[in-house]
């Protein structure tokens, strides 16, 4: 049906036009009809149902309206990524709610998977969708999903804010989704929207959850970033995962010195957005999505980050299944990944999720963006960690990993190895020449132990 369109300009005045369809037109009352307590919002989870909180999805007003009808649901499934709250199921827990934990795991559930009382579910993020889409199905269902979005623009589009991940392409799939509304959500470019007419109800979120500083960088030792920083190259395309160990490397020094950096990853650390403001991050010399700064997920750990990134046309957040995807990794020239370990032993397996068999994060993009930048013209990885932990009694770099102890990385991907004091070539060595390469960077007091493991070996 042709309806007449008025849309206010810039300057006040008034344009008019006849256009087909409503979803531009109406979408004003219908958000209006949409937008309802929590607890109205939570009646439209049923039993039975899958509830999926994507990572980067924060909703506790929803979360603990759910957690409220407990007694009157049964076999619900919460799947979480990166869970930020816990309303209650995971402690104490609740028969009505199974709870897994999907590809990266936090202090939020970390006791509840110990006790066994959480699952968690691995699966390349770029990939999360082959079994629905491909084989039709999966091992959940996906019925409903919580988001967090900012209020509606004059087009009736919300933003996700700060990071896109696989919330769009779980709404796509989901019978229902429910959204919190945080009015200080940034907008961006890429993969950043959702339309109103796309989400079932809105409930109110207040104050957006306050701006948190990243964590002190210890164990970081400021060497790391120097050592970072004799790897790369000017016009270098980069990745940074998350964890204490790169999370300081912009401030510490790591990118001093270079020109025309990309940015293509998975999520942004501190630091990043300043460069971007002073003309060291221009992406000028990307071979995909030149001039944009790419990823899933931007940090913004001040007001001023939140400023920038609003509206900046720099920045493209992408879904999660883009940025992560090998192909894509590889097609940037000169891709450098750099992310962090837990451990690793003598052979190069990198070990950057579980403390044993327990299960301490996840592997996120990590392995994605290894082998992408391993396969892309000019492309290097680099894997950080301090030479030991608990002030130099426990070595990070190990003869054997411990009895179940997950791998994030194979052997044979793994490249430059940075500790504190000094790097590792590993790439295209020998068994013995990788592990004497990791010798020399262990911490002094750990070194003849490892030399004495090696020769029993």
């Amino acid at each position: 049906m042709c309806q007449t369109a008025a849309v206010r300009g810039r300057a006040g005045r008034v344009y008019s036009a006849a256009v087909e369809g409503s979803r531009y037109l109406d979408w004003p009352e219908e958000y209006a009809a949409k937008l309802m307590t929590a607890a109205e919002a939570a009646q439209l989870v049923r039993p039975g149902d899958t509830v999926v909180i994507p990572i980067g999805a924060i909703t506790p007003n929803l979360c603990a309206a759910l957690w409220e009808r407990r007694e009157e649901l049964h076999d619900v499934d919460v799947l979480a990524c990166a869970p930020f709250v816990d309303p209650g199921w995971y402690e104490p827990g609740h028969p009505a709610f199974r709870t897994h934990v999907e590809l990266f795991n936090t202090a939020v559930a970390r006791a509840s998977m110990v006790r066994g009382a959480t699952d968690f579910v691995s699966i390349p993020f770029s990939r999360r969708f082959k079994g629905e889409d491909e084989r039709g199905g999966g091992r959940f269902a996906i019925d409903v999903v919580f988001v967090g979005v900012s209020p509606p623009d004059r087009f009736g589009y919300c933003s996700f804010g700060t990071s896109v991940w696989n919330k769009g392409s779980y709404a796509r799939r989901a019978r229902t989704v429910l959204a919190e509304v945080f009015a200080g959500y940034p907008r961006t470019g890429g993969d950043n929207r959702i339309h109103v007419s796309e989400i079932a109800a809105f409930v109110e979120g207040g104050e957006l959850p306050p701006v948190r500083a990243a964590r002190e960088s210890n164990p970081f030792h400021p060497a790391m970033a120097g050592y970072v920083n004799e790897l790369l190259r000017h016009g270098d395309t980069l990745q940074i995962g998350t964890g204490l160990s790169t999370l300081p490397l912009a401030r510490a020094g790591a990118f001093d010195g270079l020109a025309d950096l990309g940015v293509h990853s998975e999520v942004s650390i501190p630091g990043l957005n300043e460069l971007v403001a002073r003309g060291v991050i221009t992406g000028a010399r990307k071979t995909v999505n030149p001039g944009k700064f790419v990823a899933t997920a931007l940090s913004a750990t001040t007001e001023w980050d939140l400023e920038f990134i609003h509206e900046n046309p720099v920045y493209e957040l992408r879904d999660v299944a883009y940025t992560n995807d090998i192909q894509v990794i590889a097609a940037h020239e000169n891709m450098v990944a750099i992310n962090n370990a837990m451990t690793i032993d003598l052979t190069g397996q990198v070990a950057a999720e579980s403390i044993g068999p327990a299960m301490w994060s996840g592997p996120g993009g990590q392995l994605e963006f290894v082998i992408g930048a391993m396969y892309a013209k000019g492309g290097r990885s680099i894997t950080l960690l301090p030479a030991a932990a608990k002030d130099g009694t426990v070595s990070r770099i190990v003869a054997e990993h411990a009895p179940g102890t997950v791998v994030t990385v194979p052997r044979q991907f793994v490249d430059y190895v940075v500790t504190e004091y000094g790097v590792a070539r590993l790439f295209g060595k020998s068994d013995r020449e990788r592990a004497e390469e990791l010798i020399a960077v262990a911490h002094p007091d750990h070194r003849s132990e490892l030399r004495r493991a090696l020769r029993r070996s």
